[in-house]
């Protein structure tokens, strides 16, 4: 019973029940206790055994020194403070503005107004045509502003659709296993059923369609209504990237199924091995071959501002799109959408520069492209150096890095360090990573975060710290760890 159960209208035991049981470990313990040493040191505390705390816990690219593309970030200050654009001599001529940026300010501000003023719901109408437009070029197929919905991050969009998805209880999700917390998270909130599927760690963490339709069958048979299907890709914690077949071997199962299609892709620019290719495309192209077969496939794909070489997590904007969906379903999501006004519309304006950046010949592209090939580059190195580091690790297995911002290392521990996390009533994983936190300073996500195969162990960490003097780090409190546990 909380101690506060006779002082206060609210405590532990009356409020919503969904709420205290949801779990988001990418910010749970360890993310508490590493904010608490680097509070520790910016007040000058020298008894920690390290002199700078390294977020691997979270896709926060800024957050870890990776520079926000200059275009963007021009237009930004423009948007924000539009007096400035009455000084263009000073602009473009003492603080290094190009016309371009000019140009796009004015231009968005004649199609929001004020980015200090509320939009339509579903999106700025101008900034959903840049949307639309991006996706026919990427796609090659027509795409519809009335079916994308602007929102605060790809979340936001989560959190939408699943509201309208999850009628009841009985109500389930085929979410991969390992997965990105948002989704069990988001369902146990709802109150409704998160139905694992788990990818395949021996091809890549490729989608492996006997066990989804393993998982589909079992769920079916204890009466769960399965209504979707959850897609990360490229994948997170894992980075891989699906090839056509296994989208299109999805798709083709919740045609069958009558399943919505949820496409997270947010990491779509982030692929470093093979190729992304969108659900909207391969969709198209098989309505275009079997257009009854393929009729009434229902598809939200969502994408973000937050990830890729973009990394503007706070400013929070991204968009979902719709295809298939009932014309009286799309009145209620947007009725859903409307109850929250509107996505931050500075994040809107963001969305639009991410699908309409500066193109070859524009006087912003020269730079606009060095800074993208640069965090494109860097990414991959530091990728390539922890991978390698990884592989010389006693006991660790981890796959090429194939993309999105992170790694997910297999771990093997011994009988002795599992039975020291028993004593500590934590996870392996979990006690090891709480371990190399108070050793290095480094925070990593524990597997268990994630969800895992019985009897394996991981940790997701990201590659985006700079330098790879952290990766020391770990390899150095791996070796010791082991040897005193063997």
């Amino acid at each position: 019973m909380s101690s506060t159960t006779a002082l206060r209208s609210l405590n532990i035991n009356n409020i919503n029940p969904h709420v205290v049981e949801a779990k988001y470990a990418v910010r749970g313990e360890l993310a508490v206790r590493s904010e608490e040493y680097r509070a520790k040191l910016a007040k000058g505390d020298t008894s920690l055994p390290f002199d700078k705390v390294i977020s691997a816990n979270i896709g926060n690219p800024q957050q870890l020194d990776q520079k926000p593309i200059t275009f963007f970030r021009q237009v930004l200050s423009l948007l924000e403070y539009p007096p400035l654009l009455e000084h263009e001599d000073v602009l473009l001529n003492q603080l290094g503005y190009k016309a371009d940026v000019i140009e796009r300010a004015r231009w968005l501000l004649k199609t929001v107004g004020s980015v200090g003023a509320y939009s339509a719901s579903a999106g700025a109408p101008g900034i959903k045509e840049s949307v639309a437009k991006f996706i026919e070029r990427r796609d090659g197929f027509p795409a519809d502003p009335k079916d994308i919905y602007l929102s605060a991050g790809a979340s936001s969009g989560v959190n939408t659709l699943l509201h309208i998805i999850c009628a009841s209880p009985n109500t389930g999700v085929l979410v991969p296993i390992p997965q990105y917390p948002l989704y069990t998270a988001s369902l146990a909130v709802l109150d409704a059923k998160c139905v694992p599927y788990y990818l395949d760690e021996s091809k890549g963490w490729g989608t492996d369609l006997e066990a989804i339709k393993g998982a589909h069958k079992k769920a079916v048979s204890e009466g769960i209504d399965v209504r979707s299907i959850v897609i990360i890709n490229p994948g997170n914690p894992t980075g891989a990237s699906l090839s056509a077949e296994d989208v299109k071997a999805v798709i083709d199962f919740a045609a069958q199924e009558k399943l919505v299609v949820m496409a997270d892709e947010v990491y779509q620019t982030n692929v470093f091995k093979g190729k992304f290719h969108s659900f909207k495309g391969v969709l198209r192209e098989m309505q275009k071959a079997d257009p009854e077969k393929y009729k009434y496939v229902e598809l939200a794909s969502l994408h973000s501002v937050s990830k890729g070489m973009v990394g503007e997590c706070g400013h929070r904007g991204g968009y979902f799109e719709l295809c298939g969906f009932d014309p009286e379903v799309q009145e209620q999501i947007y009725k859903f959408v409307s109850i929250s006004l509107c996505a931050p519309v500075i994040g809107q304006c963001l969305v639009e520069m991410m699908v309409n950046p500066p193109q070859e010949g524009s006087p912003s592209y020269e730079l606009y492209k060095q800074e993208w090939d640069g965090i494109f580059a860097g990414l991959q190195k530091r990728a390539t150096a922890l991978y390698e580091a990884f592989k010389e690790m006693e006991g660790v297995e981890c796959d090429d890095p194939q993309g999105s911002m992170y790694l997910f290392p297999t771990i093997k521990l011994s009988p002795k360090a599992i039975e020291a996390a028993k004593k500590e009533g934590r996870s392996p994983d979990e006690f090891y990573a709480f371990r190399l936190l108070d050793a290095t300073g480094v925070c990593v996500v524990a597997g268990s975060g994630f969800g895992q195969k019985e009897d394996t162990l991981h940790f997701r960490t990201t590659f985006l710290a700079p330098g790879t003097e952290w990766v020391g780090r770990i390899t150095k409190f791996h070796s010791e760890f082991m040897e005193e546990f063997r």
